[in-house]
């Protein structure tokens, strides 16, 4: 609003006083346009081009260590503090050798969530192989929610986290929302100092 004001001053000073009052009304008009005009990114909830791109810090609730179980399957999920545009993650699935039996193969993952010119993306290494990115295309930090995408790759299109208390939760699904997976874990340690 003081914007507002001080364009508003400045074309009332360039208006002669002569023709001053026609002028002014033309000049208040147009402020209250560039006023009502600078207020619609708010309005519509939109970001303003001031911030292109989410602060990495805003996924800092993803931070710390992750345990779930499934069919006899531990998972973990290991996630480390936003730093220099970069969160590095981990990601173990392990399962009890039965009792007389060779310990089965885990299976594991390498994550990272990287900011750079061209957005936020997740990057997944599935047992080491060549990273797939998802670019973030929805972050709600009050909500702790992040949707990654990569409409191009086969399956998984679509990979959420979603923060529920201490509570994390995983899902990956196509675009469409279908072949729908869900993972649920507990915090079981914090290393975000």
């Amino acid at each position: 609003m003081r914007q507002a004001r001080q364009i508003a001053n400045a074309l009332h000073t360039m208006v002669p006083a002569k023709r001053a009052g026609r002028t002014r009304c033309r000049a208040a008009l147009l402020t209250w346009l560039i006023c009502l005009a600078s207020l619609a990114p708010a309005v519509a909830g939109e970001k303003t081009p001031t911030d292109p791109t989410p602060s990495m810090d805003r996924l800092g609730w993803l931070t710390g260590h992750w345990r779930g179980e499934a069919g006899g399957i531990v998972m973990e999920e290991w996630w480390t503090a936003p730093g220099g545009q970069l969160l590095l993650g981990l990601h173990r699935d392990s399962k009890p050798a039965k009792e007389g039996a060779a310990p089965p193969k885990g299976f594991f993952e390498y994550l990272r969530i990287e900011g750079g010119a061209n957005g936020i993306h997740y990057l997944a290494s599935p047992m080491g192989r060549e990273p797939t990115p998802f670019k973030l295309v929805r972050l709600d930090g009050e909500k702790q929610v992040a949707v990654f995408e990569n409409p191009g790759h086969d399956y998984p299109q679509r990979i959420v986290y979603e923060r529920q208390g201490d509570a994390l939760v995983a899902r990956i699904e196509t675009i469409e929302g279908t072949k729908r997976r869900q993972w649920q874990y507990r915090r079981v340690g914090d290393f975000s100092k």
